[in-house]
């Protein structure tokens, strides 16, 4: 079993010791250190090769994000994971490759979601400069494995799981995203949305739709080679599969 050797930084005395109860429940991660602010944490980190650092974005000095950012300078830098009461700094975690964003409080559930993504990067052999928010390419390990998009509304960005997400669309110049009952615009396009966007669930259809294969209920043959998808959304919705994008779909299903 390989050892996740974690670093906790907060400057909070009862939130580094909640953190580290919870982490304590993991066979396979040892707490190594604990840092109250940036400048400790460096020490650390130039002094160990951890495998993830636990962040709190809220400190006096340098904050998490600053560290992070400087953290990406190093030759193999050390994953990170931010702890934050503040949903407002996600979209500044896309930039610095974190690997998820946990919101204060959490569950033992979001905790061990976080640690999956770890444990499945470790295992491609990746280090945390290789994980890509951005970039052209379509490999498995070009998505960007903080699991949250961000979307407005009432004039508020709102972290919606990628999990929960059904389709994207495109309509009158926009990119909307579509949950089990709820439409929302985001500020990315759908080839940005692609390389966000887990590729082993997710599938581009259409040139104006991405679709979560695990919320497909039926598919059902359309004309001249095309067709359609019933989602087991609210409203049952319709989602078109273009000809060509139609065997890659069946090849992706095993039909």
């Amino acid at each position: 079993m390989t050892k996740i050797k974690a670093l906790i930084v907060d400057d909070e005395y009862p939130a580094r010791q909640e953190l580290r109860f919870m982490l304590g429940e993991f066979k396979d991660v040892e707490i190594v250190g604990e840092a109250t602010n940036a400048r400790e944490a460096l020490a650390l980190i130039n002094a160990l090769d951890y495998t993830v650092v636990f962040l709190d974005i809220n400190m006096p000095g340098m904050n998490g994000l600053e560290l992070a950012r400087t953290l990406q300078e190093k030759d193999g830098p050390p994953f990170v994971i931010f702890v934050t009461a503040y949903e407002e700094y996600a979209l500044k975690a896309f930039e610095v490759n974190a690997v998820d964003y946990l919101l204060k409080p959490f569950e033992a559930r979001r905790l061990r979601q976080a640690l999956d993504k770890v444990r499945r990067l470790l295992e491609q052999g990746q280090g945390a400069r290789r994980v890509r928010v951005e970039g052209p390419s379509r490999a498995p390990e070009a998505y960007s494995s903080l699991n949250l998009i961000p979307v407005e509304k009432g004039g508020k960005t709102i972290l919606l799981d990628q999990n929960d997400l059904y389709y994207a669309y495109t309509q009158d110049d926009s990119v909307y995203l579509k949950t089990f009952a709820e439409h929302y615009p985001t500020r990315y396009t759908l080839k940005e949305l692609l390389n966000r966007l887990d590729p082993k669930i997710f599938f581009r259809t259409h040139r104006c739709y991405i679709v979560n294969l695990t919320k497909v209920r039926e598919i059902v043959p359309f004309f001249n080679g095309t067709y359609t998808l019933i989602l087991s959304d609210k409203e049952n919705s319709e989602v078109p599969v273009s000809r060509n994008q139609a065997g890659p779909l069946k090849a992706r299903l095993g039909l």
